[in-house]
């Protein structure tokens, strides 16, 4: 069994952190250049051509892509053969504290107490990270996706008895109608359907940030993202509110099974799409991937 060092999961943590501010995933770019090709709203266009230049020059001068940074979430997959030298929790914590202590510039401070509404860069709970494991496995993989108030306040969630594919469907296009253009588009949108309030939850989150342009293996699912996919952007809210033909650049769905009443839960990333995947080796190597 590999030993993984805390030092070593502390320095990733950061590090996937401000890669995640400083850079689009190169799918988000396709996606963004694909919308822009097919646009016919001008305005829109001009947006999506202002979006495409301050990514471009954010990558290019070391700087925040968005000046909201979010608040640290952190995906954790565990292979049951890792041995670890150190905490593992603690060592995620360290190195959000690290990032905030040395990265330029500064981060805003946007960790707040709910109780009080405080803010500050560290509070209960933070990070929010989740734990999986995967069996017979040497490695950990740590994806990062801050989460910032645009996308993150537009996130809902209802319980259904029964409900059919056209039901879910109508509630995704209510949540989205809610959201109007506040999420920050053309947006990445996840949705979770069954299992429990919680785990529906965390398939929304899981879906939306699987890769633009990779395809559905459950063919149900795999139509209604398209036809989902179609309505959001009949909508006409377009990039960033100016109109068009451009709100969501994928809908991703997932489901679990579960009982009579059926979570479907809706979540959205803005047009940055942030996240950064790292993979972990007992040897010490670090494989980058989005």
């Amino acid at each position: 069994m590999g030993t993984i060092s805390s030092d070593l999961l502390r320095q990733v943590t950061a590090e996937l952190y401000e890669r995640s501010l400083k850079k689009i995933p190169e799918d988000t770019k396709r996606a963004l250049a694909q919308a822009k090709a097919v646009e016919r709203n001008q305005t829109a266009s001009q947006t999506l051509d202002i979006m495409i230049a301050s990514a471009r020059a954010a990558e290019e001068e070391n700087h925040f892509v968005c000046s909201d940074s979010g608040v640290p979430v952190y995906f954790v997959k565990v292979g049951t053969k890792v041995n670890f030298d150190g905490p593992v929790k603690q060592a995620i914590t360290d190195g959000f504290s690290d990032l905030v202590a040395t990265i330029q510039p500064p981060m805003l401070a946007h960790v707040t107490n709910p109780l009080t509404l405080e803010r500050g860069y560290a509070g209960k709970d933070m990070p929010i990270t989740t734990f999986e494991l995967i069996d017979d496995a040497d490695y950990v993989e740590i994806t990062c996706s801050p989460k910032a108030l645009g996308s993150g306040r537009w996130a809902a969630l209802e319980i259904f008895t029964f409900p059919s594919l056209e039901d879910i469907e109508r509630y995704v296009m209510e949540v989205v109608l809610k959201a109007g253009p506040q999420h920050c588009p053309p947006v990445v949108i996840g949705v979770g359907i069954g299992g429990t309030f919680d785990y529906a939850a965390k398939l929304a989150k899981q879906a939306m940030l699987r890769q633009i342009g990779t395809s559905n293996p459950e063919p149900v699912l795999a139509d209604m993202e398209e036809r989902l996919r179609q309505a959001v952007n009949a909508t006409g809210f377009g990039p960033m509110g100016t109109g068009g033909d451009s709100t969501a650049m994928a809908v991703h769905v997932d489901y679990a099974s579960g009982h009579g009443f059926t979570p479907v839960a809706v979540c959205f990333n803005c047009w940055i799409n942030r996240r950064r995947s790292a993979r972990i080796h007992p040897d010490g190597r670090v494989d980058y991937f989005e």
